[in-house]
């Protein structure tokens, strides 16, 4: 049996809608994420905090939910954390996409099966929604942030380009442009639908 967590890392927030705190604009974006991966069936749900994000972590985490304390809001600390807890395959996810599809999470774990990494994209502002890795995370896997990331520099270091596969692209929001985006008709992010009056 395949052990798999998907893990939150709470990313730097640089914006927020007008009107809105932004420390509670990451708080409802975080939380909508978390509270989709804790519904997942096929793999534990867990938190990385970098410094100073240990007590938004605790205010978001479901109970019994692990938190990992990362030094860096970056990948690689956060797939040494899973694997030193014994898991067998890490997703990585960024905390800015309130309403991301499980299903789109479960694509980006699928290719682990013949892929030593897989990278979801984060659509058009760029960098990446998650990255998935089997574990440990193989040597040549450079650490990097999921702002600036793509799937090419990902495969810059690979043995073959085939060792990093790239799955469905999911936006985050980033900006205004990616706020107007938003699905009312999409269901979940209940926190982000209530800070923005809907």
């Amino acid at each position: 049996m395949v052990r798999r967590v998907v893990v939150t890392l709470l990313v730097p927030v640089p914006w927020s809608p007008p009107g809105v705190d932004l420390r509670a604009w990451r708080a409802a974006l975080a939380e909508d994420v978390v509270d989709l991966l804790a519904r997942l069936a096929a793999a534990d749900a867990a938190i990385a905090a970098g410094p100073g994000d240990r007590e938004l972590a605790d205010e978001i985490a479901w109970p019994g939910m692990k938190i990992y304390d990362v030094p860096s809001p970056t990948v690689l600390p956060v797939l040494a954390s899973a694997a030193a807890d014994g898991y067998d395959q890490a997703a990585v996810i960024a905390a800015d996409a309130p309403d991301v599809p499980g299903m789109t999470l479960g694509k980006l774990l699928q290719p682990l099966d013949t892929r030593a990494v897989a990278v979801a994209p984060g659509g058009p502002a760029g960098g990446l929604l998650g990255v998935a890795a089997n574990l440990p995370a193989p040597e040549w896997l450079l650490d990097h942030d999921l702002d600036t990331a793509t799937p090419q520099r990902l495969r810059r270091t690979a043995p073959a380009p085939g060792e990093v596969t790239s799955t469905a692209q999911w936006r985050r929001l980033r900006g205004p442009a990616e706020l107007a985006t938003l699905d009312p008709a999409l269901e979940g992010w209940e926190n982000t639908r209530a800070l923005l009056g809907g």
